[in-house]
């Protein structure tokens, strides 16, 4: 007899993710779960599930979407697939079941704050603090300040709404757990530089500069001047960086630095070959001595290229760890983090945000003999000679495509200045968001 396990689904949708499967094509299957959107038959997308389950090794996700196949309308089993997704890295596939089960469970808090786990996951901020919101309403007795009101809190400042967030903070008491003292903390610490960036800055949705300050408490150096009016708001997509722009964000770290009144004594260089090469530009930028990095130096300017290219060096995931705590006066700049997927700590300063990058020096695209496209060999010069060629780069502003913002120099010290009372108060925790995104981040 045909096990119902093989059968393949009814809806065309999911009909093509098993397709998928029956080539072998797991990350097929799973991109086309996605893009099937919301609104399956949940025991038909468990049977996919479990199907591609079964073909990664995963067992527990496996199982759990065997027993919603079994039984599609028990709480239990409903709440033990969206676990298991969340757990798995799959959160996408895990809110409708989770929100079913919250349902059918009479909003269930553990329910609920596994839905929230998987909004949070996939960058929805804004439906975590409706489904809290209704619950606060439907289910106050089981609405916890913590972490249920936290997490309300944490949730409207990650969808840019700091005046519901201000009326959740103001009803929080203080936790009754000592486990929670950490995240009040940091909550306060976020609700304070917001009140510090909004005298510099409008912290609307497109105010990438505040928005990043407030969520994580990292300057932003420069804007990228394209895709403005499409929601990039100052993000780049792939970049092939330049000299130049590596001396406006050396320049805009030298403003910042002046503008908080930080004196820091010395830049210290990083093992890897692109930031050691910063690295020596910064000092000459900010007429400072540079010398090898020593953890826990105190009052000295840390200058990477790129953290994940950090990470990725001999011994670089020891000095990540040694960065994670600050030390009286230490500055971490980067001068590219990657928005899409931010590296393990978070930098004081940062000179752009983008999804990919290429360093000046590297293995650059361009115009090959023939007319098409070619990689071409990277820099293999000494690092202080390219190091130079940063310093006497030119550092006006690339006008882009022109529709967004200046992002003058006189603008940035203004927003240095509002901010220089919280800046260097934080933790370097890895934050995931740098707050309100282009949709086309979840594509």
């Amino acid at each position: 007899m045909f096990s119902r396990r093989n059968r393949p689904p009814k809806s065309p949708e999911l009909r093509k993710a098993w397709d998928s499967l029956e080539s072998g094509d797991v990350p097929g299957a799973l991109r086309l779960l996605r893009a099937a959107g919301e609104d399956q038959p949940l025991a038909q997308v468990a049977q996919v599930v479990r199907r591609a389950a079964d073909s990664a090794g995963f067992d527990d996700l496996a199982e759990a979407a065997a027993a919603l196949t079994a039984d599609p309308d028990s709480p239990r089993a409903l709440h033990g697939f969206g676990y298991a997704c969340v757990e798995r890295g799959v959160s996408y596939l895990a809110v409708p079941a989770l929100r079913e089960a919250l349902r059918r469970s009479e909003g269930s808090p553990v329910v609920l704050r596994e839905l929230v786990s998987a909004y949070e996951d996939e960058g929805r901020h804004r439906d975590a603090v409706d489904a809290l919101t209704r619950q606060a309403e439907s289910h106050a007795e089981r609405f916890a300040d913590w972490p249920d009101r936290y997490l309300l809190v944490f949730n409207a400042v990650m969808a840019g709404d700091l005046e519901q967030a201000r009326r959740g903070h103001a009803l929080l008491g203080a936790p009754e757990d000592e486990v929670w003292l950490p995240a009040r903390d940091r909550q306060d610490r976020v609700l304070a530089r917001a009140a510090d960036a909004e005298r510099a800055a409008p912290l609307d949705p497109s105010d990438l500069r505040g928005w990043q300050y407030v969520i994580s408490g990292t300057v932003l150096g420069t804007l990228s001047p394209y895709g403005f009016a499409s929601g990039m708001n100052g993000r780049y997509a792939w970049l092939q960086d330049d000299v130049n722009q590596c001396l406006r964000g050396l320049l805009r770290l030298r403003a910042l630095l002046e503008a908080a009144r930080a004196r820091p004594r010395s830049v210290s260089l990083l093992p890897d070959r692109d930031s050691e090469i910063l690295g020596l530009a910064a000092a000459e930028v900010l007429g400072l001595p540079a010398e090898p990095f020593e953890p826990g130096r105190p009052d000295t300017v840390v200058v990477a290229y790129d953290l994940d290219g950090l990470a990725a060096h001999d011994g670089g995931p020891e000095i990540v760890g040694d960065l994670f705590e600050r030390v009286p006066g230490q500055v971490l700049h980067a001068h590219a983090s990657c928005w899409t997927d931010p590296p393990a700590i978070t930098a004081d300063s940062v000179g752009v945000l983008h999804q990919s990058i290429v360093a000046p020096w590297g293995e650059q695209l361009r115009q090959g003999a023939d007319g098409g496209v070619e990689r071409g060999p990277a820099d293999a010069r000494p690092a202080a000679e390219i190091a130079a060629g940063i310093v006497a780069a030119d550092p006006a502003p690339d006008h882009g495509d022109g529709e967004g913002p200046a992002d003058t120099d006189a603008e940035f010290t203004a927003f240095a200045t509002a901010v220089r009372g919280t800046w260097l108060c934080g933790d370097r925790a890895r934050v995931r968001s740098a707050g309100p995104v282009p949709s086309s981040r979840f594509a």
